[in-house]
């Protein structure tokens, strides 16, 4: 989280956009029940990719401070759950 995500969640704290939750014991067991789901990585493949491609990945994920593979599969997680979507190119009519 950077400087000015922090700065934007507490002005939203601190304005009263939040609520407790009703049931804090059950949420957390739905929660953490979700998060060893989604951690789990059970299966594996394997991909060819270009090294231009690799070395990418490699670079961003040393500016997020992760391990490359790390950001691979958060990359993937995030596309298949509809949170990362593709780009259409604009057309000339």
């Amino acid at each position: 989280m950077n400087k000015i995500e922090e700065a934007e969640l507490i002005k939203s704290v601190e304005a009263g956009e939040w609520t407790s939750v009703a049931d804090l014991a059950s949420m957390k067991e739905r929660l953490a029940k979700a998060a060893a789901e989604t951690a789990l990585k059970d299966y594996r493949i394997n991909v060819r990719i270009s090294k231009r491609d690799v070395e990418a990945l490699k670079t961003k994920a040393l500016e997020e401070g992760i391990p490359y593979q790390t950001l691979v599969t958060s990359i993937l997680h995030k596309y298949v759950t509809g949170r990362i979507i593709e780009k259409k190119e604009k057309t000339s009519a």
